[in-house]
């Protein structure tokens, strides 16, 4: 849930190249596969989390704010196409190259959450991937910022003063939803049962204290903002995983 405020995925020249990050990513990367854990009131709800080993929490109980982010797909958006420039390889920062029209919605929501799925015309299948640091560019995966895909309920982003980077975690205790309302308990389940790494970092001033941002995959037949996993965990529970 980048809110208008996407990650640090990229500053270009820091590492190989430039992208949503640059570490290497030679040649074609497959796109990921990022179908969301199901999740049922039958199993979802009463199944307990996978235990810790009876490790220390990270911070203080309750005193974690976790949001979510997506891939957004480009045929679940039908706003007026809008042409976009930028690069064309993963290599390179602010581009000029056109890189096709795409619905406006579509446009908004990848520069909200960094990444869509090209579903129309020649550039099917690939990615259009958006930064802060370097615009828009076609880029054949969603990336972290060391270059890697996104790994769908397992890649996380956070300040680095929070949680380093590399740093694993698991959500144990769900708190409230951004409505300050209990999150569902079949919801919550979902949350507890992953196991998520920092491969992200916040662009400065972006970040915040104890705040973790967990990347819940690509939207698939519906979309990812209407659903209940697109939310605001305020108030939980982090522990080392």
């Amino acid at each position: 849930m980048r809110r208008g405020a996407p990650l640090a995925l990229l500053l270009c020249g820091a590492l190989a190249g430039c992208g949503q990050s640059a570490e290497g990513a030679a040649g074609r990367v497959p796109p990921p596969a990022a179908p969301a854990p199901a999740a049922t009131a039958s199993a979802a709800s009463t199944a307990p989390a996978p235990a810790l080993t009876g490790s220390p929490l990270l911070g203080r109980a309750g005193g974690w704010r976790v949001t979510t982010y997506y891939t957004a797909r480009e045929s679940l958006y039908d706003g007026e196409r809008k042409a976009v420039r930028g690069c064309e390889t993963f290599h390179c920062s602010h581009g000029k190259s056109p890189l096709g029209a795409y619905p406006a919605d579509f446009l908004k929501v990848v520069q909200m959450e960094g990444s869509g799925r090209i579903t129309e015309g020649p550039r099917r299948g690939r990615y259009l991937n958006w930064s802060h640091s370097v615009g828009f560019w076609l880029d054949d995966t969603t990336r972290d910022s060391r270059g890697r895909p996104l790994r769908p309920w397992a890649s996380a982003a956070a300040d680095k003063s929070v949680l380093a980077r590399g740093r694993r975690f698991a959500i144990v205790g769900c708190g409230k939803d951004g409505n300050g309302r209990p999150v569902q308990g079949e919801v919550c389940a979902v949350f507890r049962k992953a196991r998520w790494t920092v491969t992200d970092l916040f662009r400065p001033g972006y970040g915040g204290e104890n705040h973790a941002d967990v990347y819940i995959g690509e939207e698939q037949g519906s979309r990812l903002s209407e659903s209940p996993f697109y939310t605001t965990l305020k108030g939980a529970t982090l522990g080392p995983s």
